[in-house]
Order: C-alpha cells, then sequence, then structure tokens
C-alpha cells in the first residue's frame, strides 16, 4: 500500500514540474526580449513575446506557492533545515522575483520601451532559476551543518563545489532551451515567419549546452553523492527516454515541422529526467537531516494535506489549460488581432 508520504511528495514534486515548465517559459522570453533589444531584432519577436506573457505573468508563480506551503506542510522540519541556510539565497530570490513583478507594473503603465527596465527582466530570467536552484543542491548533503542547534550553511564548501555550479549552470541553459522551443511554437501559431526562424535558431542553439550541462551534473553528482548516483543508474529506462524524447525534439526542430510537437517533447524529456532524479533522491528530502517517512507530519494532518492539494492540482490544471485556449491559442489573439 503506497504511504500518504509517497502521495504527497509525488503531488508535490508535479507541481515543482509545473512550476518548471511555466516559469521557465516566463524567464527564458524575459532574457530573448532584452537580447533581441541589444542585436536590434526586438521587433522580430517582442510582440508575441509581449502576447504570451500578458494573460500568463500572474499565474506563474502559483505552482510554486503550492509547492513551497506543501513542502513546509508536509514536512515541517524542511523550514528549520532550508529556513536557515537559505536565509540569504532566498532572501535573493525574494529581491529578484519583486523586480521582476515590478516590471509587469511598469510595463502596464507605458515603460515598456525602457530599456534599463527590459535590462532588469532579462537579467532575472537568468538570476531567479540560478538561486532558486540552490535548494537542489544544498539537498544533496555536505553544504549544511547543524551545531549546538543551530544551522548553517558552509558557503565556502557551496561556492568551490563544482556539482553547485553545474546545477546553476544547468538551471540557466534549461530555461533558455524550453522558452525558446515554446516560443517557436507560438511563433508558428501565430504564422509569424521571421519570429519563428530567429526563435527557432534560439531553440536549436540552446539544446546543445543543455545537454551538455545535464551530463556534467551527472558525473559531478556521481562524485557528491554515490548513492544518489546509483538510484539514479537503477532508473536507466526514465533516463533513456529523457534522451529520446530530446533527440525527437531536435529532429522536428531541425527539420522544422510539428513544433507542438516539439515542445512537448521537450516537456516530456524534463518529465522523465526531473522525475528519475526524484525518485533517486528517495528516501531523503535534505541529505541526511530528512527522509520522507520520518520528517513527515502527523498522519492525519498529512491525509488532509493530500487530499487539499490533490484537489489544488484538479482545479489549477483545467484553469491553466482555460487561460490557454481562451488565450495563447485562440487564432486571433495569438496573431494579434485582439
Amino acid at each position: 500500500m503506497i504511504s500518504y508520504e509517497l502521495i504527497g511528495i509525488s503531488v508535490l514534486w508535479i507541481f515543482l514540474y509545473g512550476y518548471l515548465i511555466v516559469a521557465s517559459v516566463d524567464f527564458g522570453a524575459g532574457f530573448f526580449a532584452y537580447y533581441a533589444r541589444v542585436t536590434k531584432q526586438d521587433h522580430l519577436i517582442n510582440r508575441l513575446i509581449s502576447r504570451y506573457l500578458s494573460p500568463v505573468w500572474e499565474i506563474t508563480n502559483v505552482f510554486f506557492v503550492f509547492f513551497f506551503v506543501g513542502i513546509v506542510g508536509f514536512f515541517p522540519d524542511t523550514a528549520y533545515y532550508y529556513g536557515s541556510a537559505l536565509l540569504i539565497p532566498g532572501s535573493i530570490a525574494i529581491v529578484l522575483l519583486a523586480i521582476r513583478g515590478s516590471f509587469y507594473a511598469f510595463e502596464n503603465y507605458g515603460s515598456k520601451d525602457n530599456t534599463l527596465y527590459l535590462f532588469l527582466y532579462g537579467a532575472t530570467g537568468l538570476l531567479i532559476p540560478a538561486s532558486l536552484s540552490v535548494a537542489l543542491t544544498l539537498s544533496e548533503g555536505g553544504f549544511i551543518v547543524e551545531e549546538n542547534g543551530r544551522v548553517a550553511l558552509e558557503y565556502l564548501t557551496l561556492f568551490t563545489s563544482p556539482l553547485s555550479w553545474s546545477i546553476v549552470g544547468l538551471a540557466i541553459v534549461s530555461v533558455l532551451f524550453i522558452s525558446a522551443t515554446f516560443l517557436t511554437f507560438y511563433a508558428s501559431r501565430a504564422d509569424d515567419q521571421p519570429a519563428l526562424k530567429l526563435l527557432r535558431s534560439y531553440a536549436m542553439f540552446w539544446s546543445t549546452p543543455t545537454i551538455i550541462a545535464g551530463l556534467t551534473t551527472f558525473i559531478y553528482l556521481s562524485q557528491h553523492n554515490e548513492r544518489h548516483f546509483q538510484n539514479m543508474m537503477e532508473l536507466w529506462w526514465l533516463l533513456g527516454l529523457s534522451v529520446a524524447f530530446f533527440m525527437l525534439a531536435m529532429w522536428l526542430l531541425y527539420t522544422g515541422r510539428r513544433y507542438g510537437l516539439a515542445f512537448i517533447s521537450v516537456m516530456l524529456q524534463f518529465f522523465c529526467a526531473f522525475f528519475a532524479y526524484g525518485i533517486g533522491h528517495y528516501p531523503y528530502i535534505l541529505d541526511p537531516y530528512i527522509t520522507i517517512q520520518e520528517g513527515a507530519t502527523p498522519e492525519a494532518m498529512g491525509i488532509a494535506l493530500v487530499v487539499a492539494f490533490i484537489g489544488g492540482l484538479c482545479l489549477l490544471i483545467p484553469s491553466l489549460g482555460l487561460v490557454f485556449k481562451l488565450f495563447l491559442f485562440d487564432a486571433d489573439y495569438v496573431k494579434g488581432k485582439k
């Protein structure tokens, strides 16, 4: 029988995966908007990006909020360990999110042509995933110490760890690859050929750094946490599916066809890799301090949270689908006619 702890962490992992995809498109779009301005190509893609962001930016962080509230609710010890260790990295992420939110407000009041705002928008698109990825690094163990009832983060160990920087690099290039692939699909829906050509080149360019960063992270993980690495090796079929979906996406992008299927393939690529990573981490949430069984909330509270979060997931996914149907995939809206 599957325990409520496993159901709870699975639901939370689905929320985190949803945030990975939706936020990546948002973060990458910010970088591409600024890069296009610098290279004098903003007239090709920035209107397309603006049409995507207008109805979506407010719901991007819903997945993250659900995950954050859920992880603390299901596993209260995470607040104690991560709350202390991530005080500075977490504060930086919050400031960056505030800056990014300010951009949307200024854009609505007519400052969207301001290069400084666009620079901050593009920079936060890379810095936010880099700062949030620190939590994954810490979960591997060896970076947090507990002495005399106090939790401290070993900053020197963190900043000199190859694993830490490889995860940061993977987070950044993955954001750009996911975003470029989706925007390529979006440009094809809008039948915007100049934007499609440019965004397709972005997607193909960032595919290579993504696969290299993934392999590099895998190698450094084997050196830092052999248990996690061996567990992932036992899930070779999930990793193989991830590579297969990546190759399918690249073939579709290269041949210039079925861009929607290409983006779905990228989503499945990251789904397989993300869940292989998560399952391989079992039973630890924070190695070696928090395990899924020992760190879970009491059963009555856990079951109530499972029901609440499954209900939230059942409401959130159809709502997101409705937003996409009414705005992003509406023929007139996509083409900028309304």
